[in-house]
Formats: structure tokens, C-alpha cells, sequence
């Protein structure tokens, strides 16, 4: 640790206000993205003549619904931040940044350079890679490198799918919940999903989750009726990895299955995607359906044993 070092949490982002113009903003970037959506003159056209002028309105009410002073995945990031600051000491500098909107994360590689950091460890807060998420991630970082004469050295971590110290923290979690508040009869792993197409390119997304899934479920004991692996919040009209989250929920509710609980282990921290999608809308389907009870068992976000998680990632390159 001899180095002047520093840390970069990065997670995808948020607008900066829950406005329409704010949201157009963010979509703007976000969408534009070629790792997200492949660019091509047809998606401009979509883009720029259909989701730009229609979506954020409807959008920006969704973000005003879970608006308390800030958006949660920004509130949340920077008491991550905080706490994996105090947990690392003042040898360490630790920043958050955001993908697409802000605080930036090519601006935070730009300062800390300036600053003269010659050691900067970047952890993307998503356990499972996908090319659409840690891969953009990649992507500004090697735009940095070549915008630069004098580097400093980056280490960047591309997952941590199947770390042990990440399990055991959800594991511990889910387990709390249930301590605390009962079991239901089913329990749904729900992760942001991502168009076929790229899994069948080489994206290995899926592969992960479904890592993830077998160790949690080996760590928590259930049986094979006890649990599924979903997916969530699909865009657009190609197909999606399946199954689909909202039409399991549907189907369990008109089978007879009257409680379930539901976690999304892919989010290191609640956001638009859990409050508003999975915790409101979902449950909404499945209690229309004829479900009983719904419950959204939240986020890692600032658990002391995810902070820790955190720290053990990054120290072998400090």
C-alpha cells in the first residue's frame, strides 16, 4: 500500500432529477450506448423519434414515486462509499461513480490521475458480468488510457459471481428476512435481464447468474419446488432472457401459489428496477393473480457484511 491509491464503486447510473428532462437526458446516454443497444441508423431513428419523446415523461413519474431528496442508487452508493472509507483508513482514497449520468465515472478517472494516483482499483457493482454493464465499464476505461501520456496502474475486477464473501452476505440476507418474518412458499431470484441474442454472441451473463443461483441456493438448502430464477425489466420487442419475472409471478398466482418472496441478487443496490418494478409492479401482478402475500427482500446496499465484501475484493491490489 505504498502507492497513493484509490477505489472506484461504480454502478450504472441514475438521472439527475425526477424531471422529463433529466430522464432524456440520462436515456440519451444510456441508450446510445453500443454495448447496450447496437447502434445503427434504424435504433437513431427509434431512439431520437419514438423512446426520447415519449418515454421520459413516464419514466420521470416512476423516479419522482422513489425521489427522497436523491435517487437510491446514488443516496445508497455514496453510504457505501463512506463506509468502505472508514472500513479501508485514510490510506485509500474511495470514490463512487456512475457509468452514465453522475457523479461520472470518466470524470472521476480524469481527477484521480490529475491528483496523482498511481494505483486505481475499479470494482463495477454488478456481481455477474454482461458485456451490456461491466463492459461499458471496460469500454471508458480504454478510452481513458488512450486519452492519456502518463498512466497510472488500473486494476479492474470483472465479477465476483461466485465469491464466497458475496454469497454468504445474500445468503445471510435472505436468511434474516426469514428469521425475522417467515417463509413463504416460493422463492424468486429475479435478475435484470438481457436480449438472447447477446448470451448467444458470448455474453456469459446467464452462465454467472445461474453460478450464483446454484451456490445460494446449495448455501441456503432448498429444494428444487422451493425456488426459480427469473429474469426482469426487458426493453423492446426482441426476446429477452427467459423466464420472465413478471409472467412467473402471473402464473404462480393462478396456480394456487399464494406467498412468495422475492430478492435480485444482481443489484448491489436498490434502485428504480427494485422499488418501483419489483417491490410495486410485480407484486401488483401477482396479487391481482390471486396471490396473498409478496415480499421484496431489498438489496445488499450498505449491510455491513457487503462493505466487507467490498474490501476483501479490492486489498489484494492495494
Amino acid at each position: 500500500m505504498s502507492q497513493k491509491s484509490a477505489v472506484i464503486l461504480v454502478n450504472l447510473g441514475t438521472p439527475d432529477a425526477p424531471t422529463a428532462k433529466a430522464v432524456r437526458r440520462y436515456l440519451k446516454e444510456f441508450l446510445w450506448d453500443d454495448r447496450v443497444i447496437k447502434r445503427n441508423p434504424i435504433w437513431w431513428l427509434v431512439l431520437n423519434g419514438i423512446v426520447l419523446t415519449l418515454r421520459p415523461k413516464r419514466v420521470a413519474k416512476l423516479y419522482e414515486s422513489i425521489w427522497e431528496g436523491d435517487s437510491p442508487i446514488r443516496t445508497i452508493g455514496y453510504k457505501q462509499q463512506e463506509k468502505l472509507q472508514t472500513l479501508l483508513g485514510d490510506n485509500v482514497h474511495v470514490e463512487l461513480a456512475m457509468t452514465y449520468g453522475n457523479p461520472s465515472f470518466k470524470h472521476s478517472l480524469e481527477k484521480l490521475n490529475a491528483q496523482g494516483f498511481e494505483n486505481i482499483i475499479v470494482l463495477p457493482l454488478y456481481p455477474q458480468y454482461s458485456a451490456t454493464t461491466t463492459g461499458a465499464i471496460y469500454d471508458q476505461v480504454a478510452t481513458f488510457i488512450k486519452s492519456q501520456r502518463n498512466l497510472p496502474a488500473i486494476h479492474l475486477i470483472k465479477d465476483y459471481h461466485q465469491n464466497s464473501f458475496y454469497i454468504d452476505a445474500l445468503a445471510k440476507k435472505i436468511e434474516d428476512f426469514w428469521q425475522k418474518n417467515g417463509r413463504s412458499e416460493k422463492l424468486l431470484f429475479s435478475f435484470h435481464g438481457i436480449p438472447k441474442v447477446y448470451v448467444e454472441k458470448g455474453d456469459p451473463y446467464r452462465e454467472q447468474v445461474e453460478k450464483s443461483v446454484k451456490l445460494m441456493v446449495e448455501k441456503l438448502n432448498l429444494k428444487e419446488d422451493e425456488y426459480q430464477l427469473c429474469f426482469q425489466s426487458r426493453f423492446g420487442p426482441t426476446e429477452w432472457l427467459q423466464p420472465y419475472t413478471d409472467k412467473t409471478l402471473e402464473a404462480w398466482a393462478k396456480d394456487g401459489i399464494r406467498s412468495v418472496d422475492v430478492v435480485c441478487p444482481a443489484f448491489s443496490a436498490d434502485c428504480l428496477e427494485t422499488i418501483e418494478e419489483i417491490a410495486e409492479e410485480n407484486k401488483e401482478i401477482f396479487m391481482e393473480n390471486g396471490g396473498e402475500q409478496y415480499r421484496y427482500i431489498s438489496a445488499l446496499n450498505d449491510d455491513a457484511q457487503h462493505i466487507e465484501m467490498m474490501a476483501k475484493l479490492v486489498t489484494p491490489f492495494l
